[in-house]
């Protein structure tokens, strides 16, 4: 364990140079070569595969189908909502020329696709028969940010973002709730085991050319905030913008009511800075790449290594052998504990003899198990269920403990400096809020006393929570 932490610093004294730390030596990711963009290494995106295909299947059993939208954007789609193009703005990459000359209109490297969607939208709905239109893309976007961080903030990201025009503005609350709650809080909470706040941001916060944004919370290691994805109304904002407009069932032209949600890399992030120690990646077993390493110690071991491989593959885990007895086991056995492989089976000589293999179990700290080999199979899947359960029990934990109740703007600031506040809405208001920004904390998002998604943001009774975010 001192190795381990040895190549790390620690989360208790810098965290974000931690955070850097394991990226790096979990062999996640690495600064690509321009600014802010990022090279996402294969364990990194074996991560995110298990998050996008979890996600993919719930989006479609939501009813979105995928298609895909142009990376390139003409720059005068974004000038047609104004609040949008002032929104993103200062993030926009803009290509003026191409193949040796001035382009004669200037093109956007999407930030999001909103505009280009709506166009094409326009084009496909003709009448109520049409609706709800529900899409999915899998993409990259560009924002130019200005202070990149690997897997929360980069220039170039990846992401998924659904698209959908419905009849009426119920229909379109309703399905951007559903995708919140059915969609991203499940993808969160049953694959990534990440407790989330669910609430409705604020006017200041909300996504630009949206009447409504709601969104999920985590809260990282560092008591801090952590946005992990969002769902927007975007009322008639676009369907006026791009003529998005249906023949109703008396033969009236009417403004659809469009909706957008997106979910990024920085899930990937997420996981890494709610579930990380000192010792450095804990993954979640269902987001795994490799859920169970075998470590043969020795090479006499090696053949009765690979059987208890072959033996857990056939039941249903993913596993990798780790044969490279020509390694030293210490290091080996660091770098598997890097990665944060939830379980590690190690078998060595005396193991053999004794008809057992050692099992050590990264997400929770007890210590080394010897097991029967005849046994050894259904312990290891026990141990996979009962840890993605432990991860979400014990992040929950401290999410609670970490956040306080407070009356006062005043007390809100203090305690966002140790983790997250709760207080009244009513107490903050807008004023509140300039002076909370002031101090570099943000109202993350509103609740009802209930819990639930308050239909406007000035509803009286509401519940803020508040916190410094990345």
């Amino acid at each position: 364990m001192a190795t381990t932490r040895s190549v790390l610093a620690s989360p208790a004294a810098d965290f974000p140079r931690w955070f850097q730390d394991v990226i790096a030596k979990a062999e996640l990711a690495d600064n690509g070569p321009v600014r802010g963009t990022m090279v996402i290494r294969p364990y990194g995106y074996a991560i995110w595969e298990l998050l996008q295909a979890d996600m993919d299947r719930r989006i479609k059993a939501a009813g979105a189908a995928n298609a895909y939208f142009p990376l390139l954007i003409p720059e005068s789609y974004l000038q047609r909502e104004a609040e949008h193009v002032e929104g993103f703005s200062p993030e926009l990459a803009v290509v003026t020329h191409a193949g040796g000359k001035e382009l004669e209109e200037p093109v956007v490297v999407r930030p999001t696709s909103e505009t280009v969607v709506g166009e094409y939208m326009a084009k496909w709905i003709q009448s109520y028969r049409d609706l709800p239109l529900l899409l999915n893309q899998w993409a990259n976007v560009v924002r130019w940010e200005l202070r990149p961080r690997l897997f929360l903030r980069t220039t170039e990201f990846l992401w998924q973002e659904g698209h959908t025009a419905h009849a009426t503005a119920e229909d379109a609350r309703a399905y951007a709730t559903r995708i919140l709650y059915d969609v991203y809080r499940a993808v969160m909470v049953d694959m990534l085991a990440i407790p989330v706040v669910t609430g409705r941001k604020t006017r200041r916060e909300r996504f630009a050319g949206a009447i409504n944004t709601m969104t999920l919370e985590a809260m990282t290691g560092d008591g801090k905030a952590l946005q992990m994805g969002t769902s927007h109304e975007l009322g008639q904002n676009f369907a006026r913008a791009f003529d998005i407009g249906y023949l109703s069932t008396d033969g009236q032209r009417e403004l659809a009511w469009t909706t957008s949600w997106g979910s990024t890399t920085r899930m990937v992030g997420g996981l890494i800075m709610v579930h990380g120690d000192d010792a450095g990646l804990r993954v979640p077993p269902r987001v795994a790449p490799t859920q169970v390493v075998v470590l043969a110690v020795r090479d006499e071991t090696v053949e009765a290594a690979r059987q208890i491989a072959v033996d857990l593959g056939a039941a249903g885990l993913r596993v990798s052998l780790d044969d490279r007895t020509d390694q030293p086991f210490g290091r080996r056995a660091v770098n598997w504990e890097l990665k944060g492989v939830p379980v590690r089976i190690e078998l060595g000589p005396r193991d053999l003899a004794g008809n057992v293999a050692t099992v050590v179990r990264r997400l929770r700290d007890s210590g080394k198990e010897a097991v029967g080999l005849a046994d050894l199979t259904s312990t290891v899947v026990a141990a996979i269920d009962a840890d993605q359960t432990h991860l979400l029990e014990e992040a929950t934990k401290r999410q609670i403990a970490r956040t306080t109740a407070v009356a006062t703007v005043d007390e809100a600031v203090e305690a966002a400096a140790s983790g997250w506040a709760s207080l009244p809405y009513d107490v903050v208001g807008e004023e509140g809020e300039d002076r909370l920004v002031a101090s570099g904390i943000s109202v993350r998002c509103l609740q009802r006393p209930d819990g639930t998604l308050p239909i406007e943001d000035n509803e009286r009774g509401l519940t803020a929570f508040v916190a410094r975010s990345y």
